[in-house]
């Protein structure tokens, strides 16, 4: 089985899809590894490292004609007219986002096993992708605030007086929210954080940090995530977050629901009641923000308070992130592989859930659809 590594094309990609440790891996069971020159460059991992591990390192004609070709973004529909007939492509895919991709897929007759769809299930833990992207988003949320606050985090006590700590608020108590949470801390700051689901309170907890509660449940997906909230419920959050707003320091938004514009939980009229300098990192903004106001890829101010919106802050720890999503996809590659290549059993769970599309099909209505809300 020959795999393909190539080099990401976005502009704020900096991770690599295989590491060179998990490169040699592939290569110890039988594999024969391409690797685009320069595609791990921006993680630091130069194409000397990759062929110690004893890959090809080579151009990208080369990586898109192998057999499987394992990325972090989804393909371009350009890129996906590249790939083999009969070829495997494993990636992050979010082909509610991407239909130009995905269609293009769907006419080159490929299988695409989407990273994103991988079942929240025990058994697959170590190929949960979206559990690790997430966490590091959380945690360089907390210092990309910390970079743009211009205040001391923790309490300070000093001859010249007491500096009082950093107040934050986590929306969202999912893995990005929790790791939010535990940074925070780690920095000094007093936290408090909110989620619809009442089972997470005792995790917030025991990190630390204050919950709010608020007298209405909210419904679970089947992967235990918050699901889409009546307007009521979310009127009721809002009036819960609005009387946060002027005590708050730092508020980070973590809420989303898969393949649905993210709710708007802080409006206009919410940070116009925060401090001058508060710092709102807005990490659903890809699916359109959780702060109105807040933009994609860009640092704006509103009233005086800085929106941070980063998309892609996973890809601002590109070393580690690399490291993870690689291994990530190599526990899942291992589960497809069987003898000569990879083979695909549908009465398998994962298998069923992550396949979107198989040898141009689209499996989307047969596989168990997995919820990405509250924090991811």
């Amino acid at each position: 089985m020959r795999i393909g590594i190539p080099r990401e094309t976005r502009s704020d990609e900096t991770r690599v899809a295989a590491t060179p440790d998990v490169v040699r891996k592939y290569v110890e069971r039988g594999a024969e590894v391409v690797v685009e020159t320069g595609a791990g460059a921006r993680a630091t991992f130069d194409d000397e490292s990759y062929r110690r591990a004893g890959a090809v390192v080579a151009e990208e004609s080369a990586v898109w004609s192998t057999d499987v070709v394992l990325k972090v973004q989804p393909p371009t529909a350009g890129e996906a007219d590249r790939l083999a007939s009969g070829a495997t492509i494993v990636s992050f895919l979010y082909p509610e986002s991407e239909p130009e991709a995905f269609a293009a897929l769907e006419r080159k007759g490929v299988t695409a096993v989407a990273m994103e769809s991988v079942p929240r299930i025990a058994r697959a833990q170590k190929m949960d992708a979206l559990s690790s992207t997430a966490n590091l988003a959380g945690y360089k949320a907390v210092l990309e605030a910390a970079n743009a606050f211009g205040r001391f985090f923790p309490l300070l006590m000093t001859a010249a007086g007491t500096i009082p700590p950093a107040h934050v608020l986590v929306i969202g108590a999912g893995v990005a929210g929790l790791s939010a949470i535990v940074t925070a801390k780690r920095l000094g700051a007093v936290v408090r954080a909110f989620d619809p689901r009442p089972a997470v309170k005792e995790q917030v907890q025991s990190l630390g940090a204050r919950f709010l509660d608020l007298p209405l449940e909210a419904g679970e997906t089947a992967g235990g995530y918050a699901a889409a909230q009546s307007e009521e419920f979310l009127r009721m959050e809002r009036e819960l977050l609005a009387a946060q707003m002027d005590e708050v320091d730092i508020v980070i938004t973590t809420a989303l629901i898969r393949g649905r514009p993210a709710p708007i939980l802080i409006t206009d009229e919410m940070l116009a009641a925060m401090k001058p300098g508060s710092v709102v990192v807005d990490l659903a903004v890809e699916q359109g923000g959780n702060c109105e106001g807040s933009q994609r890829d860009r640092v704006v101010n509103v009233h005086g308070v800085t929106l941070i919106g980063w998309s892609n802050l996973a890809a601002r720890v590109p070393v580690h992130a690399s490291t993870l999503y690689a291994r990530n996809l190599q526990h899942l590659v291992n589960h497809l592989w069987k003898d000569a290549g990879l083979e695909f059993d549908f009465e398998d769970e994962i298998v069923s859930g992550a396949t979107i599309l198989h040898q141009g099909r689209d499996r989307r209505e047969s596989a168990e659809p997995v919820a990405a809300g509250g924090g991811a």
